[in-house]
């Protein structure tokens, strides 16, 4: 018989607020269109991007995270002393250690919350959203800072036609905690690693001298994206409206990565969403943020009354890896 005592925890989780951090620098296709031979008219035809925002040397990873943090915290009506734990996910904080969440907990004031990164792509905010949910219910922390940031500006080629206008940078924020109902449903997600070539960082941090011509950067191979994230997506999307006991028709929102307009719209299609449900397509005037895209653009639907409190969301994210996690929330 077992001597350990058992883990005691909340019945449920929710997100019980969210804050978002956009760089002050709007970036329009015209200055992209200065380093690569294409048009503002390809450019939003191909991905629907019409701007985007790039962070200043003092926006850093950091500083931006704190902005959204401080947003997230005053929005769930808690102090930062109750943070038990903070998640950040971010492909582009570039020292390996430490992790820049302990710095960012401490900037917020939380205390001497666990601190931790983790490296999942465009799908780090669903990978971030369901750790919080596990260390809710079962007991090592009351509420849970959830992060997604990037600063893709700094790993952008501004030289490659097919990428060059894709990324921008922010910080998105929730903070998750207990609950007395379900409001974040099982979550779906994987990873298919014989495709990990498809999205990928240029050289490795071990091959890159300064003084090379060019800085490592995404590159990623269009076409298989695209029919990867319309197609096999799609069936994942599906799958955690399943798995929640939603149908289509009860859902009000829909929340999927911002990577591209083309493919935000042919997932809508495939999964037959009705007219009723509210879209984000944040994408238009933020471009990629990978981690960030998905609480960016839950924070501007709630802000400009397009989404309101108590809606369900289903939320899926998908990315370099390639990885992807979905699961349907309650937003806060």
């Amino acid at each position: 018989m077992s001597k350990i005592k058992p883990s005691q925890g909340a019945p449920y989780a929710r997100i019980m607020g969210v804050g978002g951090y956009r760089p002050t620098r709007v970036v329009p296709n015209e200055v992209i269109l200065e380093t690569i031979d294409s048009s503002d008219e390809w450019i939003r035809s191909r991905s629907g991007i019409a701007t985007r925002h790039w962070a200043s040397e003092q926006e850093t990873v950091a500083a931006m995270s704190v902005e959204a943090a401080g947003k997230a915290v005053a929005d769930a009506g808690i102090t930062p002393e109750q943070i038990g734990a903070v998640i950040v996910s971010t492909v582009s904080h570039f020292k390996q250690t430490p992790a820049i969440a302990t710095e960012i907990a401490h900037k917020v004031g939380a205390g001497k919350p666990a601190a931790f990164d983790i490296s999942a792509g465009c799908a780090g905010f669903g990978y971030g959203l369901t750790l919080a949910k596990g260390m809710i219910v079962e007991g090592s922390a009351e509420y849970v800072l959830v992060i997604g940031v990037e600063r893709l500006s700094d790993l952008t080629d501004l030289t490659d036609r097919a990428t060059a206008f894709l990324f921008g940078d922010g910080a998105g924020a929730v903070i998750v905690g207990p609950s007395q109902v379900p409001a974040i449903g099982p979550t779906v997600w994987g990873s298919e690693g014989d495709k990990a070539e498809t999205i990928k960082q240029t050289v490795s941090w071990t091959e890159y001298r300064p003084g090379d011509a060019k800085f490592p950067a995404i590159t990623q191979e269009g076409q298989a994206v695209f029919r990867w994230a319309v197609f096999e997506m799609a069936k994942v999307a599906q799958q955690a409206l399943d798995a929640a006991g939603i149908a289509p028709e009860d859902l009000d929102v829909f929340i999927p990565h911002q990577a591209n307009m083309r493919i935000i719209d042919s997932m809508v299609k495939t999964l037959k969403l009705p007219e009723s449900v509210t879209v984000a397509r944040d994408v238009e005037t933020t471009g990629n943020t990978s981690a960030a895209s998905i609480p960016l653009a839950m924070e501007r639907l709630l802000a400009t009354g397009q989404a309101k409190s108590g809606d369900t969301a289903l939320v899926i994210g998908f990315g370099a890896g390639l990885v992807y996690a979905a699961t349907v929330v309650t937003l806060p």
